[in-house]
């Protein structure tokens, strides 16, 4: 059975069981108001008329009987009582509603009244239960007859029964309205549980639970729908470890600055570079009666692949320069072929190796002064590089360092290929474009300036560039200076940019980080 069937039937019950109890209760203490204005009113009548001279001088009389039972029978009618007895104080009664118990003996208690207190109780007497006052009437000080005033029970209880369709109308209003509230109820628990029953949400609980748990992507789920705008209603471990959150609530504004500006909007396959990652978020709102209840954003780990393609992107590097230097040697060993062919030995001879001398003195500067082979392979592949783009990139003459470190070959090859494939792509929008790079170390530091002819950064623009960390080109371009930034932060160094004398990136990276 569904869930708000349920809760509906046992609401229901427990409001019924309720409402009943409380006509009940209504009722009998109908039955106790009405038994205690009894008592009062039959109390009144017989102390006031046991409180009348006539009643005194009456039973002083030589016919008691005939003086009292007229003037009783009157005020009984008026008062709506059902008997009003005056007796002698042995008991025997002067009068009563019926004329055949006069001279009877009374039944019920008088000592009490004889003793001269005022009373009530019931009792069952010559006219059935009823609820009755006794009290004395005195005389210079002595107790000389006694008045019963009564009610019976029957009389009552037809009174009670007059109040008993007002309680019952009360009661089947409450049951109505129960009645209604209960199934408004049911029916939004029935569409926010879309009419499933407690098993079915506890095994989706279940499942939900584990698949939180288990998947190997970061999941946070944000509500904007239930007074929490800003805080994930659900994170998974996932996602607190890519995004080194704390245990506890967290808030959007626990995110990385780019992840924070995403907001509510559509988000396909982003890249964004934290602290210590390169992460890949999808983020897409969720809809929910044609109004907006939340998001759902996912992220997934790039570092490692990142890192592969920054080296198949070197690769790639060097495969375009080799091809670009054997269609070039194709075209000049032609050349030289030729000129041999036309008997020009000398100039062949000076054409063929006035390139080669050139080339060989870049390398071999580079080989003498560069001690890490890979950084002075990326510096060689990114002159070709430049120059099929129309960018003349030279590496300055005091370029020089032992080795990387702290940096490892792979981070130096990152550091320093992203800084120039930037400074390539913004002097490659005007004609006779060039790049400068240096390289250079001492005791406290590794250097790394990159200069171009652009117009560079202002303050702004490069700290923009550096926390956006994610891109709208194609694959992973444009996330050179937050993949730089990141490797500097890693190991507490500084980034700066100038544009005078000229356009430049400088990064320095301390040889003891602490």
């Amino acid at each position: 059975m569904p869930l708000a069937r349920q809760v509906l039937a046992l609401q229901l019950t427990v409001l019924v069981v309720v409402i009943a109890a409380g006509g009940v209760l209504a009722l009998f203490d109908a039955r106790h108001d009405s038994d205690e204005a009894t008592r009062d009113e039959v109390t009144a009548v017989a102390v006031t008329l046991a409180s009348a001279p006539s009643t005194v001088a009456a039973v002083r009389s030589a016919n008691p009987t005939a003086l009292l039972q007229p003037q009783t029978e009157q005020i009984r009618m008026q008062t709506g009582m059902d008997f009003i007895v005056v007796m002698a104080p042995d008991r025997t009664r002067f009068t009563h509603t019926d004329p055949d118990q006069i001279g009877k003996q009374f039944t019920g208690t008088i000592d009490r009244a004889l003793a001269g207190e005022t009373f009530t109780e019931t009792y069952a007497g010559t006219l059935g239960p009823s609820i009755r006052a006794v009290t004395p009437v005195y005389d210079d000080g002595q107790v000389v007859a006694l008045v019963s005033a009564g009610v019976t029970r029957t009389k009552i209880g037809s009174e009670v029964t007059g109040q008993l369709p007002g309680i019952l109308l009360v009661v089947g209003l409450g049951i109505v309205v129960a009645l209604a509230g209960s199934l408004l109820l049911s029916r939004r628990l029935r569409r926010q549980t879309h009419g499933m029953a407690p098993a079915e949400l506890r095994a989706m609980f279940e499942h939900h639970e584990a698949v939180l748990h288990s998947v190997r992507e970061g999941l946070l789920v944000f509500d904007i729908d239930t007074g929490r705008d800003g805080y994930a209603a659900v994170v998974n471990d996932e996602g607190r470890r890519l995004l080194d959150l704390p245990p506890g609530p967290v808030r959007r504004s626990d995110l990385p600055a780019s992840l924070q500006g995403l907001g509510e909007r559509n988000t396909r396959d982003e890249m964004h570079v934290t602290p210590a990652r390169v992460l890949v978020a999808n983020q897409e709102p969720v809809v929910w009666g044609g109004r907006t209840i939340g998001t759902v954003l996912t992220i997934r780990d790039h570092t490692e692949l990142q890192s592969v393609m920054g080296e198949l992107d070197s690769v790639r590097g060097f495969a375009d320069s080799l091809r670009a230097q054997a269609h070039e040697s194709a075209n000049k060993l032609h050349t030289v072929i030729t000129m041999v062919e036309l008997g020009r030995y000398d100039a062949a001879v000076e054409f063929a190796t006035a390139e080669l001398q050139l080339s060989q003195h870049l390398i071999d500067r580079l080989t003498n002064t560069v001690g890490e082979p890979a950084l002075a392979a990326l510096l060689l592949g990114k002159v070709d590089q430049s120059a099929e783009r129309g960018v003349e990139l030279t590496v300055a003459d005091e370029t020089a360092l032992d080795s990387t470190e702290p940096l490892t070959p792979h981070e130096a090859v990152t550091l320093v290929g992203n800084l120039i494939d930037n400074a390539i792509d913004i002097a490659a929008q005007d004609d006779g474009g060039w790049v400068e790079v240096t390289v250079t170390q001492d005791d406290s530091s590794l250097l790394v300036q990159v200069a171009d002819s652009g117009p560079g950064l202002d303050a702004d623009a490069f700290a923009a560039a550096r926390a956006r960390g994610y891109s709208t080109k194609t694959g992973h371009h444009g996330l050179g200076l937050a993949l730089v930034g990141q490797l500097v932060a890693r190991h507490h160094g500084s980034i700066e940019a100038q544009r005078e004398p000229c356009a430049a990136i400088i990064v320095r990276i301390p040889r003891s980080a602490t």
